[in-house]
């Protein structure tokens, strides 16, 4: 059995400025604007829409993003409408032949004390994640395959899911997915995604905040 922390990769090439300039030159279209765009117009103007409302035009932008997280995430991110996902199939990814056994992702919830100390929680979660992996690979001995095997498979089982979703969609995702209310493992990905491009795409998320 293998333990790792949930982790994202932003996969897209990211240029922020020239971002905002496609996003400006397919606006000014709706508008007949184009003689107005000079080499530093484009965030004034991005800003613009936005705090109109008029974020169709973030939709020309787009990004893509690998989450490494456990399914139970994943599940709450493939209910985002306007993306496209590719996700690693339990059907088809036998576990069995893994050196290092299955992976799990560690959840959030175990608290920090300081100290090297397991808690009562821990050690009943190791416990169910040993015996899901050990009634999983015994069914692959008995003759089951990985897509009926997995169903003993929990929620804390390791996926890789890849999103692509336009910027005016990550708005929405971001909006949702750090709010306070959220789940803490969405937020455990989400909000330092946000950070990062906030640093790197100028306005797009910028009034966009969580706690």
């Amino acid at each position: 059995m293998k333990l790792v922390q949930p982790k994202f990769e932003i996969l897209s090439p990211i240029n922020g400025r020239e971002m905002l300039k496609s996003i400006e030159r397919a606006g000014r279209t709706c508008y007949k604007s184009e003689d107005r765009i000079t080499e530093d117009s484009a965030e004034k103007f991005v800003q613009m829409l936005i705090n109109r409302g008029h974020e169709s035009v973030l939709e020309h932008e787009k990004i893509s993003i690998l989450f490494v997280c456990d399914r139970g995430v994943s599940h709450e991110i493939v209910r985002h409408r306007i993306a496209s996902f590719s996700q690693e199939s339990t059907r088809y990814c036998n576990y069995g032949k893994k050196e290092d056994g299955i992976t799990f992702i560690i959840p959030p919830f175990f608290e920090d004390d300081g100290t090297d100390a397991i808690s009562d929680e821990e050690i009943e979660w190791t416990k169910a994640m040993k015996q899901c992996e050990k009634s999983y690979l015994n069914l692959l001995e008995l003759g089951w395959t990985p897509q009926e095997a997995r169903s003993v498979l929990p929620n804390s089982l390791k996926t890789e899911i890849v999103v692509t979703a336009n910027l005016r969609e990550w708005r929405l995702i971001f909006t949702q997915r750090t709010a306070k209310a959220a789940h803490p493992q969405m937020r455990q990905l989400m909000c330092p995604l946000l950070d990062r491009l906030k640093s790197e795409i100028p306005v797009i998320f910028d009034d966009i905040n969580y706690e």
